[in-house]
């Protein structure tokens, strides 16, 4: 079978920040119930004893929110131990954390370099974009505060990269947030399209800013490739690594969307993060084995879905490389999958930037 990942939610959508385009606020104020409060550990315990008897080969235990890091470090000690009490066919393990950072500490630091842990740190640029965006609970800017948490990470050789939203603004400022991560040594990055709320059009993304923010990002990223300048994108390796006839790893770029399964905090378990909605429970690890989630999944056809395409879309040229984009990005609100929001976009990026992706494709192929 496939690696097995599991999306865990322990603080289940609690924060202690309060971003102004958050989607998990979004997704959770549109189900019966918002808060399902902190995981109890003898809820993770089934939810790891399960996985690692149904698991072959790895399992991935990914940790996010809202804020994760609220559960306090001593929850994830103890998931440690778990994971090595109830491995008894000796998959491999991995744990990721994706965190604002606000949180973390040299005991967390220490923590997350001995377990090697993963970790994905939020941040969106200089302050005039981050600070506007992600304000914490009182109101007041956070960058100082996540530019510590990954000077931390650094220090203590935990392996990190940044989560970065792309908002319109970001857009217009990409040259700035580029030299400001370069500036501050952070050069494993992640892009990711800024969702408005469900069956809303609030803006936070144009088709065409996204357009002008690819290509952007592309040139810079490009030349630095070229001159032997080391970024790492997760959107351009993804691309340069099915040019050389690899499958994509990000989800959204699959074509269709994987075996995921997201848990919140009370153990019940949903197929995608953007997907934790009362309609698309499967079910819950505390009640339920693998074969009735995956049940469920399959009468929802939440995967079989996914993978149908607009015939105008499996004609396009650009197809192979863009996969029709992801779910979320074609759902129209009301559970109805359309051509992806961005499709205008993605074409006017590949136009501009195949031909050298290509050849960058063909100069690491070489190697």
């Amino acid at each position: 079978m496939p690696p097995l990942n599991l999306l865990i939610k322990p603080a289940s959508g609690r924060c202690n920040m309060r971003c102004r385009y958050c989607f998990y606020a979004d997704e959770t104020s549109h189900r019966e119930v918002c808060d399902y409060g902190m995981m109890p550990e003898d809820v993770l315990e089934i939810m790891i004893k399960k996985a690692l008897v149904y698991a072959d080969g790895s399992c991935t235990f990914g940790f996010q929110g809202g804020e994760p890091t609220l559960r306090g470090l001593d929850f994830f000690r103890r998931a440690v131990e778990l994971q090595k009490k109830h491995n008894v066919k000796g998959v491999r393990i991995e744990n990721a954390l994706q965190t604002n950072g606000l949180l973390l500490n040299e005991e967390w630091a220490r923590f997350l370099a001995e377990e090697r842990v993963l970790v994905g740190l939020s941040i969106d640029g200089m302050a005039g974009i981050h600070n506007k965006n992600r304000p914490d609970a009182r109101g007041e800017g956070t960058l100082s505060r996540v530019l510590a948490a990954a000077e931390l990470l650094r220090m203590h050789n935990v392996t990190f990269n940044t989560l970065t939203v792309i908002t319109n603004d970001t857009a217009d400022k990409l040259d700035l947030i580029y030299d400001f991560f370069v500036r501050h040594d952070l050069r494993w990055q992640q892009y990711i399209p800024c969702l408005d709320a469900f069956g809303e059009n609030q803006g936070w993304l144009t088709t065409d800013k996204y357009a002008q923010f690819l290509n952007k990002l592309f040139d810079r990223w490009a030349e630095d490739i070229m001159h032997g300048r080391f970024i790492y994108i997760r959107q351009f390796e993804n691309y340069i690594g099915m040019l050389l006839g690899h499958p994509a790893e990000n989800c959204g770029m699959m074509g269709c969307c994987g075996m995921q399964y997201t848990v919140e905090a009370d153990g019940s378990v949903y197929p995608c993060d953007f997907y934790v909605l009362d309609d698309y429970r499967l079910g819950s690890f505390v009640t339920d084995d693998f074969a009735a989630l995956d049940e469920k999944r399959h009468m929802l056809r939440f995967v079989e879905d996914s993978a149908e395409k607009d015939a105008e879309c499996l004609k396009c040229r650009f197809y192979p490389l863009c996969r029709g984009g992801c779910r979320r990005d074609r759902d129209d609100g009301k559970g109805r999958l359309e051509r992806t929001r961005f499709c205008a976009a993605y074409e006017e990026f590949f136009e501009y930037a195949l031909p050298r992706m290509m050849q960058i494709a063909q100069r690491i192929g070489g190697r």
